[in-house]
């Protein structure tokens, strides 16, 4: 079968400018700007990558709380106790067995769903989508064993958030590949196929993660009282000198 090549981009024209979505005028789009020109910089947008579970959505108390409902009578580790980023290797070595009981928890259809909202996520992302200069989408890594979660990942958002955010969706086993300024993940160390990734990471405390000392090169975000619009704005002082 012979592929035809798509034809290269174009550049919008003000009218159609005008009328396509926020998301669509971003520096990914905007072909008639010379790269490095004053009018490309004035342009230029901070692009913040948002984590979903552990950032959005509260996973580690929906696994605690479907662990114990399904297992009564087995041992369970605490969020206060909770280490490390993987909760089946920690349930691993607590009790070899337990591995596959607390995976079948978040592998069950209805878990992403029903995850409750991390406190004060949901009014932190709508407004920093609304910040002038500010480009805004979740960036999630589905399970392995996708059979339930992508599409519970995406009513989940369109049931907290909107359909509007459906659309600032993007779904990736590896966001190293993602273009972005931001990165707000609770993943401590996240690894893929580029080595340095276009975004700075911003530690997202959990439970999981609380305990680690982070070197001085690197930001973390408390929780969403902390102040986030902070490192946007920082970030947005660093993006314009470039």
């Amino acid at each position: 079968m012979q592929i035809t090549p798509l034809a290269p981009p174009t550049a919008l024209g003000p009218e159609a400018a005008s009328r396509a979505p926020s998301w669509c005028r971003g520096p990914l789009f905007r072909r008639s700007l010379v790269p490095g020109s004053p009018a490309a910089m004035a342009a230029r947008p901070v692009r913040v990558l948002v984590d979903m579970d552990g950032v959005l959505a509260d996973f580690e108390a929906g696994l605690l709380r479907g662990f114990r409902r399904r297992f009564p009578r087995d041992p369970h580790v605490p969020l206060a106790q909770r280490r490390g980023f993987l909760a089946r290797e920690q349930y691993r070595a607590l009790r070899p067995d337990l591995a596959d009981k607390v995976a079948s928890v978040y592998e069950a259809p209805g878990f992403f769903l029903d995850l409750e909202p991390i406190p004060g996520a949901l009014e932190a992302l709508r407004e920093m989508n609304r910040m002038p200069g500010t480009e805004v989408f979740i960036c999630t890594s589905p399970l392995l064993k996708y059979d339930h979660c992508v599409g519970e990942k995406y009513r989940w958002v369109e049931q907290n958030l909107g359909p509007e955010f459906v659309e600032r969706i993007i779904l990736t086993r590896d966001k190293t590949v993602v273009m972005g300024d931001l990165l707000i993940d609770d993943k401590d160390n996240i690894q893929g196929l580029e080595e340095t990734p276009s975004w700075e990471h911003i530690l997202f405390t959990c439970c999981h993660n609380q305990h680690l000392a982070l070197p001085p090169s690197r930001r973390r975000l408390h929780s969403w009282n902390d102040n986030w619009r902070e490192i946007i704005d920082s970030k947005r002082a660093a993006v314009q000198q470039d």
